[in-house]
């Protein structure tokens, strides 16, 4: 659905429903004609559009405001107090304009005639919608950062096995292998050094499996070894320069992935003397460059990019920057953004990440439908009370729909707030500790 047309559906039911409220409490729904319930609906309608899109655009700014962690009290106030601010000027406003344009009278008259009291109801109505879409609003962020947590997880997973898949690829682990088994006759001291780099990358690897972030630093230490290792084995077919250290030691990078591009490199370009592949890393700005030169083998099958989408879905897991990738017959360069904070580690106790990905998925689509019945509930049980009370309101039918379709209610939010995942898992759990007592 149109976000445009979705806004002002909700502003029509909120209209509604305050017109129903309102018109109970003004006159219990007595109008002398239709065209009286027409005219008085319409100003409700008229109040609900304008304050409501005067607020949301204030809310929209509000979101453009980067706030810093510990600030929500701060965005909150910020937020009650200008809407009740941005109500007050639109009650006066559309008060206003009614009184001089559709009631004809003169401004002094108003102004005499205006008196706090005629906002009490609006702000009443205003300080309600506040806090329901204040409740609404920082619940679904929470469950929107729980999600993308656990995306992070499961594709943290991924990418990480697809990294030791690269890294440990049976190609390069033989080319490796016959390197190092050729130089042992012919320079022994040569393979000792070859065989010192190899570890070195592999270990590297197994101490990056539980990272998220790692050092730019460590990253390019790394990216020296595994180049000595590639020129042990491709000797002056290929060049590369690779910076000692990072401008800021506190900038990180995701692991590995100068591992998958210098092996990208390597897989996809034609390597030899009179065409070496030259390799050159360095910092721009925010990024790290990887560039190298341009000149596919030609018996080379259709890329697939594994290793590209690998390291964008994990950027932007991790952070609004975007890889780049420029391409053109004589390079092919991919900038890599500089982070400076690392992510926050996850807890996946008892749980597979992939599965708790799902269950947080399952999660927002049952709160989704709970928040439909409730605004369901809220909009049919009004118009039930106003159809009940202008029909026969000697029989109070109204009250078989009010509970009933309440206590259906109370139970789906039982289900969706009481008994989730967290009570399954402690109670599985608790089950598991108690037998294991009994175990000899």
């Amino acid at each position: 659905m149109n976000s445009n047309l979705k806004k002002i559906l909700i502003l029509f039911v909120i209209g509604t429903i305050v017109f129903v409220v309102g018109s109970g409490l003004n006159h219990q729904y007595q109008y002398d004609s239709f065209n009286d319930f027409f005219v008085e609906f319409a100003f409700y309608q008229l109040y609900s559009f304008v304050l409501g899109f005067s607020n949301m655009a204030f809310f929209n700014f509000l979101e453009t405001v980067k706030w810093r962690e510990g600030q929500m009290l701060l965005r909150i106030l910020i937020g009650v107090v200008g809407a009740l601010l941005i109500t007050l000027v639109g009650l006066f406003l559309i008060r206003l304009s009614t009184a001089v344009f559709y009631l004809g009278m003169s401004f002094d008259y108003f102004w005499q005639d205006e008196h706090m009291s005629d906002y009490y109801f609006g702000l009443w109505v205003t300080l309600t919608a506040l806090t329901v879409f204040h409740v609404i609003y920082f619940y679904n962020r929470y469950q929107k950062t729980r999600v993308k947590e656990s995306q992070i997880v499961a594709k943290n997973q991924m990418a990480k096995f697809e990294s030791l898949k690269n890294q440990l690829d049976p190609h390069f682990l033989f080319n490796s292998l016959n390197v190092l088994t050729s130089l042992i006759g012919e320079n022994p001291s040569k393979a000792e050094k070859f065989t010192t780099r190899l570890s070195k990358v592999y270990r590297y690897v197994l101490e990056q499996k539980d990272k998220d972030l790692t050092s730019l630093d460590e990253e390019l230490k790394f990216a020296k070894s595994y180049m000595q290792l590639l020129q042990m084995r491709f000797e002056d077919a290929i060049e590369y320069h690779v910076p000692e250290a990072a401008s800021d030691p506190e900038l990180k990078i995701i692991p590995l992935s100068l591992q998958l591009l210098l092996e990208n490199a390597v897989k996809h370009n034609v390597i030899t003397s009179r065409q070496p592949l030259r390799i050159n890393i360095y910092e721009d700005g925010a990024g790290l460059v990887v560039e190298n030169t341009h000149s596919p083998k030609a018996s080379m099958e259709k890329s697939t990019k594994v290793g590209l989408k690998n390291i964008q879905q994990r950027y932007d897991l991790v952070s609004s920057s975007k890889v780049q990738i420029e391409s053109n017959k004589n390079y092919f360069k991919v900038t890599l953004p500089l982070l400076s904070q690392k992510i926050k580690t996850m807890r996946t106790d008892f749980m597979d990440e992939s599965a708790k990905y799902l269950r947080a998925k399952k999660r927002l689509e049952d709160l989704k439908g709970f928040y439909g019945s409730l605004v369901a509930y809220c909009v049919l049980i009004p118009f039930f009370i106003f159809l009940n009370y202008r029909t026969s309101w000697h029989f109070q039918w109204f009250w078989f729909p009010v509970f009933g379709w309440g206590l259906g209610l109370i139970i789906q939010a039982f289900n969706t707030f009481g008994m989730g995942s967290d009570w399954e898992e402690r109670k599985i759990k608790e089950i598991m500790k108690k037998n294991n007592k009994y175990k000899y």
